[in-house]
């Protein structure tokens, strides 16, 4: 008997794991592990939790429909995993048991340990790369090391991608009746389908969890975003008063679509021309180079900087008032607030508004970027740890690639530029929607309408920040 381990991979087709039990000729189970206490130690959201839940309980439906059981377990850390999956794959009489690599730094070790026990007691265990597309350890340097900088790692990428297979997998489980719709609807042109409302950003929710959780739904948003939006994407992406963005992160983040499943439906729409200068494309190759980053350079995985020379150049304040304000969208900056507003409310911001609001609590109240990486894992529900940690490194200049130490966003600026009606704004602080669109961008605007007014002068603030990364 094969075992699968499901983790972040909550999806039939293009599972590798799944896929090679299947494969395998032998009576197939599946199995899950629980553990709240870890994932509260890694500060994940409740609304990435529910999320995934969902997605589970929709996975383990599909999975029967296909005569495979998914056996959950209750347990609380990372550490129980080897046990208890022994206690089951030796339950079951499983032969070999199959997952997919994770690579952050905890889950390698969890991997690393689980695989050991496993083996000890003969039962064979096989890795397979199911959450990138070019697996770490095969995009490097003529010199044969890891790049530090994304523009010629992107380079690099492609020219691996093209030499490796990089087609999604068919699910291989018998009676899942998407995966065969989508196979048959795979050389048909795109034609408009059913319409899923959009909220704001996102699309019309299941029950508890605010995304879409079939699989119907989900390749719904992808193919409508890659015919539709996607052509717009890089002129409309950075305002978030329109709705320009995918909205696929969550499903990216816990697994019910793959990586791989978004490149096939980004060249499908291209017509397999023009799509390697997709602008979209160039997002996902960043999701992949914070990962390969977490594997060549471990430390990352314990917040240390990627570059501790300028690290080592900051004074991090301790403003707890300031801090609670950030937090709380209370700053009186209004993109800020409404950003703050938009993340508190629904679990996901714009990605604009993170570099917006990442470069405020860094650079301009000089609050440490760690601070700022826990409090958005513990809010989004698309909160993943390399890219969150990859971001919040690139906005406070301590990254790989990072922003120069002497990019410190203007907010007003930003606001003007980027949401020049102030709808966004409006949206979110609908104490604003009283003024005139061009008043809505400044600092302390509203204040007559009970907002608040500005906890920093952002010109003094600037050449603090300044004089502070210059050693001054």
């Amino acid at each position: 008997m094969q075992l699968v381990w499901f983790r972040n991979d909550l999806r039939l087709a293009d599972n590798p794991a799944l896929s090679a039990a299947c494969a395998a000729g032998e009576r197939v189970k599946a199995l899950v592990c629980l553990t709240p206490e870890q994932w509260t130690e890694h500060n994940e959201s409740e609304a990435r939790q529910r999320y995934w839940h969902a997605r589970l309980d929709w996975l383990e439906q599909a999975l029967l429909k296909g005569g495979i059981e998914l056996i959950r377990l209750p347990l609380q850390r990372f550490s129980d995993c080897p046990d208890a999956i022994l206690q089951v794959a030796q339950q079951q009489g499983a032969s070999k048991l199959h997952f997919n690599y994770e690579y952050p730094l905890n889950e390698r070790n969890r991997d690393r340990l689980t695989c050991e026990r496993l083996e000890s007691e003969g039962i064979a265990v096989q890795g397979h790369h199911g959450d990138l597309i070019v697996p770490p350890g095969q995009v490097v340097t003529g010199q044969g090391t890891a790049f530090k900088v994304f523009t010629p790692f992107s380079k690099a990428w492609l020219r691996c991608l093209l030499r490796l297979e990089h087609e999604p997998l068919p699910s291989p489980v018998q009676g899942d009746e998407c995966a065969r719709d989508q196979k048959r609807d795979t050389d048909k042109p795109y034609r408009a389908g059913k319409r899923i409302q959009r909220l704001g950003s996102r699309y019309a929710p299941e029950p508890d969890t605010g995304y879409p959780v079939n699989d119907d739904d989900l390749h719904e948003v992808l193919q409508r975003f890659v015919h539709e939006q996607e052509p717009d994407y890089q002129r409309l992406r950075d305002f978030p008063a329109r709705h320009a963005t995918s909205g696929l992160s969550p499903a990216l983040t816990i697994g019910a679509l793959s990586a791989r499943q978004c490149l096939a439906r980004l060249k499908q729409a291209h017509d397999g021309d023009g799509w390697q200068q997709s602008t979209w494309l160039n997002e996902l190759v960043w999701r992949e180079f914070y990962r390969h980053l977490l594997v060549s350079f471990p430390e990352l995985n314990r917040l240390t900087p990627f570059r501790p020379d300028v690290e080592a150049r900051i004074t991090w304040l301790d403003n707890e008032k300031a801090f609670e304000a950030w937090k709380a969208g209370e700053t009186g900056f209004p993109i800020v607030d409404a950003a703050m507003k938009q993340l508190l409310a629904t679990g996901w911001m714009h990605n604009r508004l993170r570099m917006i609001v990442a470069s405020f609590l860094t650079k301009l109240l000089r609050i440490d970027w760690r601070r700022g990486e826990a409090f958005f894992m513990s809010k989004l529900i698309d909160g993943d740890f390399a890219s969150n940690l990859g971001g919040w490194q690139w906005s406070a200049s301590v990254g790989a690639d990072a922003a120069p130490y002497f990019r410190i966003f203007n907010p007003q600026l930003q606001s003007e530029k980027f949401d020049p009606n102030g709808e966004f704004i409006a949206e979110w602080l609908p104490e604003l929607r009283h003024l005139e669109p061009k008043a809505r961008h400044k600092p302390g605007a509203g204040q007559e309408y009970g907002r608040p007014g500005p906890i920093i002068d952002y010109k003094q603030a600037r050449q603090s920040a300044l004089d502070d990364y210059n050693g001054g």
